[in-house]
């Protein structure tokens, strides 16, 4: 997060200015622009993602020739199928992500010189769990219209479709699976941005002012990418039970994430619980560093406000 232990340096010579005593509706505010800004650009990336995921054929062995078959059936705006959920559900769950995070964070200790990766990790879990509530009902609605030949005509006709014949819980039929699987996504995800930007900030010869950007997008490339990996498997159950009858997706008579998981090893073996982690990666690596660095400027300009306010008063 922002700065997340304001060091102050003496022999090191490293000063990085703390941007987490905002108010709680700053924190929402910046999160809301960071989680909208990162999903609109990566919305292509997201779904190759998903068409590779949600059937045992594909749509293409490798991400060039799932691109390649997305463009050539149904266009370039193929790839942005579904964005209208996303940007319904993307702003709203990442205000409650990121403020979440810092308050849990700080009541945690997490703001106090040094590195807590206990306190970053568990403010991490307890965001997630709280962002997902609100995430996932756009997030089914989004992965439906992402498929090919989606029976769909739009975000209306879709949630409209999933409350008349499968009721609310047609909406959080992947929430447990999404929770578990965000978890230890997130943790990895915050331990490692927070380890990444620490150790850049130690390491940087001109001074963290200088370089704040490129340690942001350093570091949340680096927890993107891994934390995107780890949970791939638990990614590909969420999708395969959010898209589950339809399309020609297997229907599955539980949402127990270990009954999901035996029927695509028993299907399409061990690579199965992988299929996606190449685009995966590719969208929560530089979706991170758009992200972090986003809402660490979000952050720091409404610091520079504050700062102003108290000059003034």
């Amino acid at each position: 997060m922002a700065d997340a232990a304001a060091i102050l340096a003496g022999d090191e010579g490293i000063e990085s200015v703390s941007h987490d005593g905002l108010k709680f509706w700053q924190f929402m505010v910046a999160g809301s622009i960071a989680g909208s800004v990162e999903h609109m650009a990566m919305f292509p990336i997201d779904t190759l993602k998903t068409r590779m995921q949600v059937l045992a054929s594909g749509c293409g062995g490798s991400v060039g020739q799932a691109l390649r078959s997305v463009v050539k059936v149904e266009g370039a705006l193929g790839l942005y199928r579904g964005i209208g959920a996303m940007g319904l559900g993307a702003g709203p769950a990442h205000a409650v992500y990121f403020s979440v995070y810092e308050r849990c964070k700080s009541l945690l200790g997490g703001n106090l010189p040094g590195h807590h990766p206990f306190a970053h990790a568990v403010a991490g879990v307890a965001a997630t769990v709280a962002s997902d509530a609100v995430f996932t009902p756009m997030d089914v609605v989004k992965q439906r219209l992402q498929l090919k030949s989606s029976p769909y005509r739009g975000v209306v006709d879709c949630i409209s479709r999933i409350m008349r014949e499968e009721g609310l819980k047609g909406f959080y039929a992947s929430y447990k699976t999404t929770v578990v699987m965000n978890a230890p996504f997130t943790a990895v995800h915050f331990t490692t941005y927070e380890a990444a930007k620490r150790a850049l900030m130690e390491v940087s010869p001109g001074g963290v002012s200088e370089e704040r950007l490129l340690v942001h997008v350093t570091a949340g490339v680096a927890a993107g990418a891994l934390a995107g990996v780890v949970t791939t498997p638990l990614d590909v159950v969420k999708t395969r039970l959010q898209c589950q009858g339809v399309c020609g997706c297997d229907r599955f008579t539980s949402s127990s994430i270990g009954s999901v998981i035996q029927m695509i090893i028993r299907r399409e073996g061990y690579a199965g619980l992988m299929r996606g982690w190449r685009p995966r990666m590719l969208f929560h690596a530089p979706a991170a560093a758009i992200c972090w660095s986003t809402y660490e400027a979000a952050k720091a300009f409404f610091q520079e406000i504050n700062d102003n306010d108290t000059i003034l008063s």
